[in-house]
């Protein structure tokens, strides 16, 4: 270990400076709004509150492949929410996800409206009101949930952990790096193993599960994630590599991808969507 100094941690600890890095000016240790300000509500039946981070592209990824799929009643609003600016600690944002993360989604064809907050309870709970993209056989359920967990376990590793002290942190030091970067290419070898004899992580079947991982997974092998596509080797994760190819290429997926971001190529923002003209001369 290479660190400058040793840390030694209080008995208590308190919040008495910001930590430093990006983002550094939203974390705090506490839960609730900052400020009143009440979401924004469209015409159709779900409405998305979200941002282009992988989390939130899960869900338009899905959402617009239950458009392609025809599934009357899947159009939805999806709503910008800039996280750096503290968005997510709005009371109306609080409401719908107390935890103040993005996604959050309000299902509004429903009476009452019903919420839904963490991407994987999204990704479940649209899948299972519109039939689609999981499997019906309880041992292919099964498979498909424990696919679906099996990443949103993971995703503190390679999101809180690996990107922010290799990409995020004000200074970079070996420990939290390897550790981090250790587990990342671990989790990364299992989905490697996993799709050495198949198509999708269950087996002939694209679900949801896939949806989960392919924005994390698929971002860092192909560098869209915290730039360390070489960092990971990601090169020799070759079937990985190859199923992030093939779900890239679909066009709901592209659409998905495209859905809440504000940065980057503007052929491939869409801020806000609402229609599906959205979309015209993108891509």
């Amino acid at each position: 270990m290479n660190d400058a100094t040793t840390y030694t941690p209080p008995k208590v600890w308190t919040w008495e400076r910001e930590s430093g890095g990006t983002f550094a000016s939203i974390n705090r240790p506490v839960a609730g709004p900052t400020h009143d300000k009440a979401l924004p509500v469209g015409e159709r039946p779900l409405q998305l509150y979200s941002l282009a981070t992988p989390n939130g592209v899960k869900v338009t990824v899905l959402l617009e492949e239950l458009l392609a799929l025809g599934r009357e009643g899947a159009e939805y609003d999806a709503w910008l929410i800039e996280i750096g600016e503290g968005d997510q600690f709005s009371s109306g944002f609080v409401a719908a996800n107390p935890n103040s993360k993005i996604p959050a989604l309000v299902d509004r064809g429903a009476a009452p409206p019903i919420r839904v907050f963490e991407s994987g309870a999204i990704l479940l709970y649209l899948a299972e009101k519109f039939g689609a993209f999981v499997p019906e056989d309880p041992a292919g359920r099964a498979e498909c949930l424990s696919w679906l967990f099996w990443q949103m376990g993971g995703a503190p590793y390679v999101g809180g952990g690996f990107g922010h002290f290799y990409a995020y942190a004000p200074e970079k030091y070996e420990y939290p790096i390897n550790r981090y970067a250790m587990e990342t290419k671990r989790l990364l070898d299992v989905l490697d193993r996993r799709l050495a004899d198949r198509r999708y992580l269950c087996g002939d079947a694209y679900t949801i599960a896939d949806m989960a991982s392919w924005p994390w997974y698929g971002g860092l092998v192909r560098g869209r994630a915290y730039d360390a596509a070489e960092f990971l080797d990601a090169r020799s994760y070759t079937h990985v590599l190859r199923w992030a190819d093939d779900i890239g290429r679909r066009p709901a997926v592209r659409r998905g991808r495209m859905v809440n971001r504000n940065w980057g190529d503007e052929n491939e923002q869409v801020p806000e969507r609402h229609d599906a003209s959205d979309f015209e001369g993108k891509g």
